[in-house]
């Protein structure tokens, strides 16, 4: 897919438009970028995406990297041939590249070539879209009525084109959300004032205007639609806004106080538009503030994104101390989560303390940079901060016990996965456990931890199919309502102590005393042996956790 080709498009005005410039339009919303050993000033002049069945490059493209894994050998040599030819730039999928990162940077550097990923919630297609307009837009000369608005600013840009226009305007997105409006101070037609006041046009008129056909009209136009005065419905003007052939939104004039529009107010519409599309653009991808800051921080937690990036945004010291919460509050609803995410953010302000949270399902990231910069110091900050944030949203979730774990306060935003893969380490730990503790570090859990670990390190092992608990699970599965296994992990769990794993499964001490010797007999067991103890319990372990809920996928 090549954008070369797109209309109006020469070899002088594609030269212009600069890595930075592009990013800058599309924003991080579709786009995180990792690395730019070239530069931001690159000229990019198209887009392209690789084909392994013909996979050349051509000289400053964009090359979208679609099935390639950016954490292998594959993605080296592609960044490789793209240096050869002098191309602009690679972009990958969301990946996690942990250790393999060294080799990417390395290839990145000697080629010359930037890096940048696709993010998890812009799907190819939607990239290649946003990449074309934003191309597009960022070789369009903005003209008389863009020159002095700053990039994004779509209330200025109304205002100006009103002020042009003689008219109020309203600029909106494609499904007839308001995203700006004129701050004209004149009476307006109650339209109008219906559409300001719910920020979208009302679904009546949206189904009448569908219904007569009326948007496939001016998306499929090129001009300015008009549309004369009718009873108390004002003269009203409208053209649709586009880049590299994707509808972004539309601009709206309508006349007030009675007065016709200005004279040449099509015409400032048709300048208008290409005016806009960076600005509506820039609107659809970046969103706001805070997502531009969570974005960055998510990047960076999975060892894929810029640490350049979050300290700016977030305006953070990249080389201050710095740590990650892990938070679980349980399934909740889009609304719920989003206030329970804005009272974590709320709470550590009130500590005095910057964050970022990252919702991830069931639980939320909870960045914390600026911290103390002595360690031990900032340790018992994040301590009591956790501990207050357990019992506060726990008060608000009611049944639900909030869990918070406690990442290694660490120097440096390059070092914030290692935080949070702590403080995920030790969440999964308090979940696993279910004691009475809600807040922990590495320290409180290690063993617990630990243990996590190993078990997952041995889930692929393949142990032989006729040990002791393999019997016991299959004699479970042929005898219903035996208790085989369950009686040999509270056995073995207690040291063998009787009368405790009795309480524990709420049978007599004599009715144990006879499953063990059926136990044994079964499943052939020598629970003298050290060893067959040891392999038991690991197998028992495995077995409970293959049949719990699997943790949060900490790659999404």
């Amino acid at each position: 897919m090549d954008s070369d080709a797109l209309p109006g498009w020469d070899a002088a005005a594609a030269s212009q438009v600069t890595l930075e410039r592009l990013l800058s339009v599309v924003g991080a919303g579709a786009l995180e970028l990792h690395m730019a050993p070239g530069g931001l000033a690159a000229a990019v002049t198209g887009v392209s995406v690789l084909d392994p069945l013909d996979p050349g490059f051509r000289p400053r493209q964009l090359v979208l990297a679609v099935g390639v894994d950016a954490r292998s050998a594959h993605a080296v040599d592609v960044l490789r041939r793209a240096g050869e030819v002098g191309a602009a730039g690679v972009v990958f999928g969301p990946a996690e590249l942990g250790p393999t990162v060294a080799a990417l940077r390395t290839a990145a550097e000697e080629a010359g070539v930037a890096v940048l990923f696709r993010t998890t919630w812009c799907t190819w297609d939607q990239l290649v879209g946003a990449l074309r307009a934003g191309l597009a837009s960022a070789g369009v000369s903005p003209g008389p009525v863009g020159q002095a608005v700053m990039l994004g600013d779509l209330e200025q840009l109304a205002d100006a084109v009103a002020l042009l226009a003689g008219g109020a305007v309203t600029i909106e997105d494609p499904e007839s959300r308001v995203l700006a409006y004129s701050s004209t101070e004149e009476d307006v037609d109650e339209l109008r004032r219906l559409t300001i006041l719910g920020r979208r046009v009302p679904p009546w008129r949206v189904a009448a205007m569908r219904e007569a056909g009326f948007f496939r009209a001016l998306w499929g136009s090129g001009d300015v639609l008009h549309r004369p005065a009718k009873g108390g419905d004002p003269e009203r003007l409208v053209v649709a806004v586009r880049a590299g052939g994707e509808v972004l939104g539309s601009i709206w004039v309508a006349a007030v106080a009675c007065r016709p529009l200005a004279p040449n107010a099509s015409e400032v519409l048709r300048s208008a538009a290409p005016a806009a599309a960076p600005h509506l653009l820039h609107h659809r991808t970046r969103g706001a503030d805070t997502r531009l800051v969570e974005d960055a921080a998510r990047a960076v937690l999975e060892g894929r994104g810029s640490v350049e990036v979050l300290a700016e945004r977030a305006s953070w010291p990249a080389q201050g101390a710095c740590a990650v919460l892990a938070v679980h509050y349980g399934s909740v609803a889009g609304d719920e989560a989003s206030r329970l995410q804005g009272m974590l953010a709320l709470h550590c302000s009130a500590y005095g303390l910057q964050a970022v949270v990252v919702p991830m399902g069931e639980r939320a990231l909870t960045v914390l940079g600026s911290l103390d910069a002595d360690p031990q110091r900032a340790g018992r900050g994040l301590a009591d901060l956790g501990s207050s944030l357990a019992k506060q949203l726990s008060a608000t979730r009611g049944a639900t016990t909030v869990r918070v774990g406690l990442g290694d306060v660490v120097q440096g935003l390059a070092r914030l996965p290692e935080s949070r893969w702590a403080a995920e380490s030790v969440l999964d730990a308090l979940l696993a456990v279910e004691g009475s503790r809600v807040v922990a570090s590495t320290e409180d859990v290690a063993e617990a931890v630990g243990i996590i670990k190993v078990m997952d390190a041995l889930r692929e092992v393949a142990l032989p199919v006729h040990t002791p608990v393999a019997r016991l699970v299959a004699f479970d599965a042929e005898h219903s309502g035996s208790r085989m296994v369950e009686t040999l992990r509270a056995y073995l769990d207690h040291f063998g102590d009787i009368p405790a794993a009795s309480r524990a499964l709420g049978v007599h001490p004599n009715s144990l005393r006879y499953r063990m010797r059926r136990i044994t007999q079964e499943s052939r067991i020598d629970l003298d042996s050290a060893d067959a103890r040891l392999l038991a319990q690991l197998q028992l372990r495995l077995l409970a956790a293959s049949r719990a809920p699997s943790r949060p996928d900490r790659d999404r």
